[in-house]
Parts: C-alpha cells; sequence; structure tokens
C-alpha cells in the first residue's frame, strides 16, 4: 500500500484533476510551460553540473553529479506523452539516477508533437545514440538508457531500431512507465480509470494521435510492443498498479521474456503513473536505490 506521503500526493493529483476537467483547455505553450506531471517540479540539485550541447543536431544537456564516472553515460529520454517534458520536468529524476548509478547523464531535448510528430522524435533520438557512439566514442557498453512514460517507448524503440541496423546495442535500459503501446489496447486503460490520478483514456489517446498524425499505431518504431524483441539488452521496468498504462509495462515485459531477454519487473501496488518522480516519496526514493544498484551492476567503466 502507498506510503502517507504518497497517499497525500496522490489525492491532491485526483484533486488537480477533477479540477482541469471543467477548465479550458490551455494553449499549448501554457501546457509545456506549466507541466508538472506528478505533483510539484523539482528542480535538479546545486551541486549537479548542467551544460548544453548539440548532440548530434539535436539540443542536449550533460548532467554531471559529484561522483560519477565520465566513462559511464545514462542517456535518459524524458515522458510528457510525445507533446511535453523537458529539463525542467524531468532533469531532477534524470541527475538523480545518474547519482545512484554514479554515472553522467545526457539528457536530449527531441521535437515534440503536434509540431514534429512521427518519427521526428525517434530520429532525434537516434542522432543522439550515434553522436555518442561515434563522436564521442562513448562504447555501447558503458552506456544504458532510461526513460519514463513516452521516453520509455523511445527508449525500446531506439534498441529495437539499432539491433535491427546492426548496431551494438546499451548494456542496459531501464523502463518507468513505458507507453509502448499507441493502440490504447492495454485491460489497463478501461479498468483503473478511477485509480489513475494523472491521466484519462481521452487524453492519452489525443496524445497518440498528435503523435502519429496519421501513421500506423501498430509501427513498431511507435508501438514497440508490437516490434520483434529478441537480442534486446537486460531490463528493469518499474510501473504502478495505479496507472492507465500498467498493462503496457505488464505486456512488454511479457513479450520480452518471451523473446529471451533478461527481464525484472517491478510493480508498486496503488502506484501512479512515472511515481519515480515523485521526490521525498519513500515509494521513489526506493526506486531510485534499486535503479541505481541495477546500473552499477550492469554498466562497465
Amino acid at each position: 500500500m502507498p506510503s502517507p506521503a504518497m497517499d497525500e500526493l496522490i489525492a491532491s493529483l485526483h484533486e488537480r484533476q477533477n479540477a482541469a476537467a471543467g477548465q479550458t483547455p490551455e494553449t499549448l505553450a501554457e501546457e509545456r510551460a506549466g507541466f508538472a506531471p506528478a505533483g510539484p517540479v523539482h528542480p535538479i540539485p546545486d551541486d549537479v553540473r548542467v551544460t548544453a550541447v548539440t548532440a548530434g543536431g539535436v539540443e542536449a544537456h550533460w548532467l554531471e553529479p559529484p561522483g560519477a564516472d565520465p566513462g559511464r553515460v545514462l542517456l535518459f529520454l524524458h515522458g510528457g506523452g510525445f507533446r511535453l517534458g523537458s529539463l525542467a520536468s524531468d532533469g531532477e529524476l534524470a541527475a538523480r539516477l545518474g547519482r545512484a548509478g554514479r554515472m553522467r547523464v545526457l539528457f536530449p531535448e527531441y521535437r515534440l508533437a503536434p509540431e514534429h510528430p512521427f518519427p521526428a522524435a525517434i530520429d532525434d533520438v537516434l542522432a543522439v545514440w550515434r553522436w555518442l557512439r561515434e563522436e564521442q566514442g562513448v562504447p555501447a557498453d558503458s552506456i544504458a538508457v532510461a526513460g519514463d512514460s513516452a521516453g520509455g517507448g523511445l527508449t525500446v524503440a531506439l534498441l529495437v531500431a539499432t539491433r535491427d541496423a546492426g548496431g551494438d546495442l546499451p548494456a542496459t535500459v531501464v523502463l518507468m512507465s513505458p507507453t509502448v503501446d499507441l493502440t490504447s489496447s492495454g485491460p489497463s486503460m478501461a479498468d483503473r480509470i478511477d485509480q489513475d490520478p494523472i491521466s484519462t483514456p481521452e487524453l492519452l489517446r489525443q496524445l497518440a494521435s498528435d503523435y502519429l498524425a496519421g501513421a500506423d499505431p501498430r509501427t513498431p518504431l511507435a508501438s514497440p510492443l508490437y516490434a520483434t524483441l529478441t537480442g534486446l539488452p537486460p531490463m528493469l521496468v518499474q510501473v504502478g498498479t495505479a496507472d492507465l498504462l500498467f498493462s503496457d509495462a505488464e505486456r512488454l515485459a511479457s513479450a520480452a521474456t518471451a523473446a529471451g531477454v533478461d527481464v525484472r519487473l517491478e510493480v508498486g501496488e496503488g502506484l501512479p503513473h512515472v511515481y519515480q518522480l515523485m521526490l521525498g516519496t519513500p515509494e521513489a526514493a526506493e526506486a531510485t536505490e534499486r535503479i541505481g544498484r541495477f546500473l552499477r551492476e550492469r554498466v562497465v567503466g
């Protein structure tokens, strides 16, 4: 069961969700400026060095926590339904995971829909990956990739595209509430409606439609649940049961396991979408510790 701190945050998210139902929709600029996917937005700690960089033509930032091994890189792909999200919304989580894994973090600002629909986001992620490997010379086994929500889907798409091109794959990946099925066909899209304090089926379908812009929702690089998953690196999947996208994580873990992938699925009872963002809760702290250990055990220096 959720901790008292988590229960309090979930209640505030339900209140925000109910209040938004009767309000005039925000403009896209307002949505992006105010995007707070899991309650309060937390700043990147002052002891983390943040450096802007252009990575393969994509705006990005290096995040370097104290004690990070410069030879080990965590490529972090943020969530936001392919429409929202940035360093402002996800930078603290990315830096926290880098600190836990003792790695520096590369945080790309990939292009967003609806101005830049599929495949713009995955094209940017692939460009960043090539830049890391070819221009920065970072060995694949010294890189991990982590993604939350839409970023989790982009993480799996990156693996599939790189494998299909015959390239070396990262040492491991971490997926937090990944979005991997844009058909919205998972059973949790119907049976978790009253539990999810963040999303609605209508919102998720609209985000998918804006991103796809007419593309087939079963296209593997848009919905990697429908890709062949053989040959992918070890993956840690964390998801809460109070999430409309719970079935995405559950079905991905099952399909990857059936394809011979080493998968660890961690399910948080009663926890919401990307609960790892919820700094100050025991659940976020415990998830961070487990992710850090997973990364330290699998990524070479």
